[in-house]
């Protein structure tokens, strides 16, 4: 399965799917999984939390968005790719961030929970037919196919990466 074509998505996800320099959800995984764990588990404990500027997430908030985000849009390429056509609703990214209590938790639960997230995430992505890839479903109000989601969820993770390295470490 190819790279999602444009008509595959919503133009503002160009940003997260142009971070991506691989051709298919297979070499997404085996080109960044590694990577991104190893980035992730090797964030300092001291700048836990740290946030680059008032009002700005801390490195521990930023994970767990990660996580969050993670989360539902691998939701959404479940439900999805088994043909379920329910629209499915936006989310408001800063509400989740103020009550996810992500400051209340460790550096190193928050790294836990990315890996397993990551896996799991990995299997079932590695798991879908070309059929279920090419699925597509309206998340947010926008048609969507479940390809274009897995480029996504890469694609999110590295945009974040590149800020933790930018303006964090």
């Amino acid at each position: 399965m190819a790279r999602p074509a444009t008509t595959e998505y919503a133009s503002f996800y160009n940003n997260y799917i142009n971070k991506t320099n691989v051709n298919s959800v297979q070499e997404l995984i085996a080109t960044y999984a590694n990577t991104l764990n190893n980035f992730f588990n090797s964030l300092p404990e001291e700048k836990a939390d740290f946030a680059y500027a008032e009002n700005k997430w801390t490195v521990k908030d930023l994970l767990q968005h990660i996580i969050d985000t993670e989360r539902i849009f691998t939701y959404r390429a479940l439900r999805f790719a088994r043909k379920d056509t329910t629209p499915v609703a936006g989310f408001e990214e800063n509400e989740y961030a103020l009550n996810a209590n992500a400051n209340n938790r460790t550096l190193e639960e928050l790294k836990d929970e990315f890996v397993a997230v990551r896996k799991a995430t990995d299997i079932f992505l590695g798991s879908l037919t070309d059929e279920q890839l090419m699925q597509f479903g309206t998340a947010n109000g926008n048609a969507i196919s479940v390809n274009a989601i897995a480029f996504i969820i890469f694609g999110h993770i590295l945009h974040h990466k590149n800020i933790l390295e930018e303006r964090y470490l």
